[in-house]
């Protein structure tokens, strides 16, 4: 498996289930199929659109997300960036591992390159 940088938004510790409202971000570096790294940052003010810029300046690959609006999403596809949405709440590494072993749950999936 390719190395990947997947950024997941934080609630208390969880996926936030609006992107737009999280406290932080966890952006976790895998490498190898291996969870490298986990580092939790706190976002920039949210604005439209302010977010996917933000996510891409971090290198990030993939978004691992609850609910998420098509503006958004289309910004992420603009960058190159695959936006999975509707991710159960549970902590980024569960989530990650969940990924890494295509057995994440998901109510929907956009923009996958």
């Amino acid at each position: 498996m390719q190395n990947k940088i997947i950024a997941i938004p934080l609630e208390e510790g969880k996926l936030c289930s609006h992107f737009g409202h999280c406290q932080k971000f966890a952006i976790v570096k895998v490498e190898n199929g291996d969870i490298k790294e986990i580092n939790e940052l706190t976002p920039p003010e949210h604005v439209p659109g302010s977010y996917p810029r933000w996510i891409a300046k971090q290198g990030v690959t993939d978004v691992i997300a609850g609910g998420m609006g098509q503006h958004a999403i289309s910004l992420f596809c603009e960058q190159g960036i695959n936006a999975f949405v509707g991710a159960p709440v549970k902590s980024a590494k569960e989530l990650v591992e969940d990924f890494l072993k295509d057995k994440l749950q998901l109510k929907a999936n956009y923009c996958n390159h």
